[in-house]
């Protein structure tokens, strides 16, 4: 039996061209799960065109960029995490970003995501975590969505510097959050995949991404952040449009077919695993 991998592209909403790449993969089928910054500024003009698609739709939360230039600075990732440790998140200004990026959600959908995540893993910090599960149940009761579970997949063959990178994720805050998830009763994929150093071009990427479906298992997610668009732009502008080329080709068919992969919506792949 193939195995069932989600594969999902972030950063939905925060340009043009990072919608337009996710919207034609999700048209094509290479991705099966889109994150979405619901506060970028562009969400709101392209969700009409994500919704139409068949793919898992999540709220990506976002607590350590900028987008919105009439909302509150975004602290840098680096503070955050040294004031989540530190137990000195201003709960209050929590739960007010959570409820505003969540509304705008069901004003653009209609519903409940299908899933939350964050940007660069804030979902997985401490003083964060509990106010999302509390606000899923609040919102949601019973019908919670699922939560992305952080904790690195195998890592056979991976580089050392993207090894690291992913234990590091997952040493952030993995371990408690399924563990609060269970305990929740909210569900999860099993393990994440996708982590690298978000450069080196179209042929690292495709090493790499050959090298994450090798590894992968039943219920596992690949992560991935892929734009379409013209114009040289910066040097992570060029890797998601590197992201995409090597998405969008053909040999990526091939890749599948020779790891035992299947994309696969998040109810789908999690069938049949245990979270371990």
């Amino acid at each position: 039996m193939n195995k069932r991998v989600v594969v999902c592209g972030d950063d939905f909403g925060m340009n043009a061209a990072v919608d337009a790449g996710m919207i034609a993969l999700a048209g094509m089928r290479r991705i099966s799960a889109v994150s979405c910054l619901t506060l970028g500024p562009t969400f709101a003009a392209n969700a009409p065109r994500l919704a139409a698609l068949d793919v898992d739709i999540g709220l990506h939360v976002n607590f350590s960029e900028t987008l919105d230039p009439h909302g509150d600075p975004m602290p840098a990732l680096g503070a955050l995490i040294l004031k989540a440790y530190a137990g000195l998140l201003d709960t209050a200004w929590i739960d007010a970003q959570l409820a505003r990026q969540m509304d705008a959600f069901e004003a653009a959908f209609g519903r409940a995501p299908d899933y939350v995540d964050g940007h660069q893993h804030v979902h997985q910090l401490p003083g964060i975590r509990g106010r999302i599960l509390d606000l899923l149940a609040r919102r949601y009761g019973t019908r919670t969505p699922w939560l992305r579970q952080t904790a690195p997949g195998m890592l056979c063959g991976i580089p050392l510097k993207e090894s690291l990178k992913a234990r590091v994720i997952g040493a952030l805050g993995a371990r408690a959050l399924a563990r609060e998830a269970r305990s929740s009763g909210v569900r999860t994929n099993r393990r994440l995949l996708g982590v690298y150093a978000f450069g080196g071009g179209r042929r690292r990427y495709a090493q790499l991404l050959q090298t994450w479906l090798f590894n992968a298992r039943d219920g596992d997610l690949v992560m991935c952040h892929p734009a379409q668009g013209d114009g040289p732009g910066d040097a992570l502008a060029r890797q998601r449009r590197a992201e995409f080329e090597v998405l969008s080709s053909p040999r990526l068919g091939e890749w599948l077919t020779a790891n035992g992969v299947r994309i696969a919506r998040l109810a789908s792949a999690a069938r049949g695993f245990s979270a371990d």
